[in-house]
């Protein structure tokens, strides 16, 4: 018999039932059945954490970090260590990348003159004409310079005796900027050889960054008309061509210093 027909025959015994069931603190019916709630429920199943775990992502590729200074002087020093000729050492430039300058320059620029020469001259990194024709020393002050030499006998042209060797401290243009210190480290292990191959009597430091270079100082005018040691050879601090240009009254203590060159070449 269901509750339906049990509340139909006893209407008012249902009734009574209910208030009873209310005084006693029932508020709501949930439903027909009783329910143990000390039931335990079945214990749920975790899913495999290997099972379930997304495909793993690719490696990230590791990005090799960018070289350093001491890198690209040992890259260097390795790379002229190898010339055993000029041939030798100016593929060996061609192919160095450690130089962030030579992808903006037109030409290597190598050397000129005699490579016999018993004067071997260093000047500051090319600027727009040299970087142009690809040869140090080119236009006015390469004019001038020429002039200068040959006031004491010397030229590129000549024999060895009286022959000069012009190469720069640089290979290649610094755009609108003087080279760094990083780049000059860099670059001397090449110049070393350069000089090592040329193999002069005597060195000329034609500016600030062949000083720089060869000296590990600054200031050409401090500097200019004395003599020092460098790459086991004598060398001698002179001001650009580009300088005396600017400044005519400074061909006075140039012309004292190619009197002292000419001392002591004749000397040697």
């Amino acid at each position: 018999m269901g509750i339906e027909t049990d509340i139909a025959a006893d209407w008012h015994a249902s009734l009574a039932a209910l208030a009873w069931q209310v005084d006693l603190g029932v508020s709501d019916i949930i439903g027909e059945a009783p329910l143990d709630r000390y039931d335990l429920p079945e214990p749920v199943k975790l899913p495999d954490p290997v099972a379930a775990a997304p495909n793993p992502a690719p490696p990230r590729a590791v990005t090799p970090a960018a070289p350093t200074a001491d890198m690209a002087i040992a890259a260097a020093t390795a790379a002229a260590s190898g010339a055993q000729s000029l041939g030798d050492l100016r593929e060996a430039l061609a192919r160095f990348d450690q130089l962030e300058i030579k992808r903006g320059a037109r030409n290597l620029v190598f050397g000129d003159g005699n490579p016999q020469a018993r004067v071997l001259i260093l000047t500051d990194a090319p600027d727009v004409e040299e970087d142009r024709e690809g040869r140090p020393c080119v236009g006015s002050k390469g004019e001038m310079l020429d002039r200068m030499f040959a006031a004491i006998g010397l030229s590129r042209s000549a024999e060895a005796a009286q022959a000069i060797y012009i190469t720069p401290s640089l290979p290649w243009r610094a755009p609108h900027r003087e080279p760094s210190a990083d780049e000059i480290a860099i670059i001397r292990p090449f110049v070393a050889r350069h000089i090592a191959l040329i193999n002069p009597a005597v060195v000329v430091l034609l500016g600030n960054d062949a000083l720089q270079l060869a000296l590990n100082s600054s200031g050409i005018l401090r500097h200019r008309g004395t003599w020092a040691q460098a790459f086991d050879k004598p060398v001698l601090a002179m001001t650009h061509p580009a300088y005396l240009q600017r400044n005519p009254a400074a061909k006075r203590e140039a012309w004292a210093d190619l009197l002292s060159l000419q001392a002591k070449l004749r000397g040697l």
